[in-house]
């Protein structure tokens, strides 16, 4: 994948979103694990949590005191994401914290349609030392998800397997072929992982292969299992490979982020449209 980089504009990191209109599809805790497992093998990553849920925030342990730096700052005030980053308590990985200030947003910045896009398309670029910038993003298509897709050089979709999978994905789609129409024809498809799957039902199959059908060598070949322990590890504030190594989800996310650092850091941009 190669970054969106206008001439005479300084070269950033890669920046790929992450989103899926549907809410419960494993959208934080992909963008989590797949941070996680890239800051072990020595990959700088940052984290910038635009959900006003903060999901990712606290499922990192995350606290943030009143007047703390958070993603709200990026849009509103005018701040970059590199000064924004918060170590974490994984080495190599950093994060700009969520805020519920986020749940109002689209407000704010009613009657300027690009005044969010603009924000974040400086905020995001500098990204200081990092060597990939993960956004993790509400589960809706609005202004802030909107926003991050028009600056973003990739979108990553976590596909939950279950009956209404594909035609979620549509209206999704449709967002993406408009924002390259429109605001970014660099954008690429990074993927599509295929979340929460049970093998021993014939649902689950059926997902694996219709989706496939459709996207083809976009969907990802690592699958992400149901598990209770992936559940469970945001209550932890830890990553699902440190939290319980060694299983299924674990394993899954580890083979996850090898495909994705290979299509992040080595694919070519023609290889990645949808």
């Amino acid at each position: 994948m190669t970054t969106s980089t206008p001439p005479g504009a300084t070269p950033h990191a890669p920046i790929v979103v992450c989103a899926n209109q549907k809410g419960g599809v494993g959208k934080t805790t992909t963008v989590l694990n797949l941070a996680a497992e890239l800051a072990h093998s020595g990959r700088r990553v940052l984290l910038v949590d635009l959900d006003p849920q903060r999901n990712l925030t606290s499922g990192l342990g995350f606290t943030t005191p009143p007047g703390a730096p958070t993603a709200y700052d990026l849009l509103v005030h005018r701040k970059s994401a590199g000064e924004l980053a918060q170590p974490t308590s994984v080495p190599n990985l950093f994060l700009v914290p969520g805020s519920a200030d986020l749940a109002g947003i689209d407000l704010e910045l009613a009657g300027d349609d690009t005044s969010g896009e603009r924000q974040l398309a400086v905020g995001l670029r500098a990204a200081g030392d990092a060597e990939v910038v993960l956004v993790d993003t509400p589960p809706s298509l609005g202004l802030v998800t909107v926003s991050a897709l028009a600056v973003a050089d990739a979108v990553l979709v976590p596909v939950q397997c279950e009956y209404y999978a594909l035609e979620g994905l549509s209206q999704l789609m449709a967002t993406i072929r408009l924002v390259r129409e429109r605001l970014n024809p660099a954008l690429q498809v990074n993927g599509f992982l295929l979340t929460m799957l049970d093998p021993r039902t014939k649902l689950g199959s059926d997902v694996v292969r219709e989706v496939e059908s459709h996207f083809g060598d976009l969907v990802y070949r690592a699958r992400v299992p149901r598990s209770v322990r992936l559940a469970e590890a945001p209550s932890h504030g830890i990553a699902i490979r440190s939290y319980a190594p060694g299983t299924p989800g674990a394993e899954s996310y580890a083979r996850a982020a090898e495909e994705f650092a290979t299509r992040v850091f080595t694919t070519p941009a023609s290889a990645a449209r949808a």
